[in-house]
């Protein structure tokens, strides 16, 4: 930790748009939390200008980025280095500048999906028959934490099948894992589906044999707001016992940031309390 009559470290999360973002609200409960004193702005950038903002940004003394849609591949272009998580999923929603200089890029995405599930959520993954829906950024840098595990297996599923294969390909040496189209599942049986698509954000649901809701354990969408997404809506409708949104996996993702910038992990849980708690009131009020 800085000394205490120091300046604040500077973080911030980049985005467009990035106005949204609950990352300061979560980052200053780390901070208090931990007892470190940063600040942590909100930085609207276009891809246009995102290279040459950033590098200004720690050239200007910043220590470390979040960074959301669009950025996350340029990310990870623009990094020095990057961790082997960071390089398996060719995108980074973390920078951080290290010691010597050098713009360090990693991906925390997955992690936070994988630690919500099995510690907030209690699901055990090892040995589970796994559905991931989409074949875009959000499953590409979840399918490497998840295999991980051990499952039994690992479909990707994707309105374009070509997209969901070519990704499995890329990892098909970790594990178990095979893509196809979301017509060929059928009402194929799955222990844990997770809704890696855009879908929920413009009100839309995969499409999906609902008998898939029906057998399985737990439905899960990335997406989170308000109130229930369309995902889990559909999911509950038709017999899921069990669907949650990913609020645990914004605030797990960014824990492991607060602890590549900082070096220590923060308590999670009174954080996804509290986020969960602002969140609901917001909605109460409009």
């Amino acid at each position: 930790m800085q000394d205490s009559t120091s300046s604040p470290d500077r973080y911030g999360v980049v985005g467009h748009p990035v106005a949204h973002s609950k990352s300061p609200f979560i980052h200053g409960l780390f901070a208090q939390q931990t007892g470190h004193s940063i600040t942590y702005e909100l930085f609207d950038f276009t891809p246009e200008e995102f290279g040459e903002r950033v590098r200004a940004f720690f050239a200007s003394g910043g220590r470390g980025l979040n960074v959301t849609l669009p950025h996350k591949l340029a990310a990870a272009r623009l990094a020095d280095e990057l961790t082997s998580r960071a390089a398996l999923a060719a995108a980074a929603n973390t920078l951080a500048l290290r010691e010597d200089g050098r713009i360090l890029g990693d991906n925390t995405d997955g992690f936070g999906l994988v630690r919500d599930l099995t510690e907030n959520l209690g699901i055990r993954l090892g040995g589970a028959r796994i559905l991931i829906l989409g074949a875009g950024g959000a499953t590409r840098g979840a399918i490497g934490p998840l295999l991980e595990l051990g499952p039994e297996r690992l479909v990707i599923a994707n309105r374009t099948p070509e997209r969901a294969r070519a990704l499995a390909a890329d990892f098909a040496r970790l594990g178990p894992v095979t893509g196809c189209g979301f017509e060929e599942l059928g009402d194929s049986r799955f222990d844990v589906v997770i809704n890696a698509t855009s879908a929920s954000l413009s009100g839309e649901v995969p499409p999906l044999d609902p008998a898939i809701a029906r057998e399985t354990r737990l439905c899960y969408d990335m997406a989170y707001g308000p109130d229930s997404t369309p995902f889990v809506r559909w999911a509950l409708r038709h017999g899921c016992p069990r669907a949650e949104q990913g609020l645990g996996m914004l605030v797990e993702q960014a824990a492991e940031s607060f602890r590549i910038w900082r070096g220590v992990r923060p308590d999670t849980r009174p954080v996804l309390a509290a986020l969960a708690a602002q969140i609901s009131a917001s909605a109460g009020a409009s």
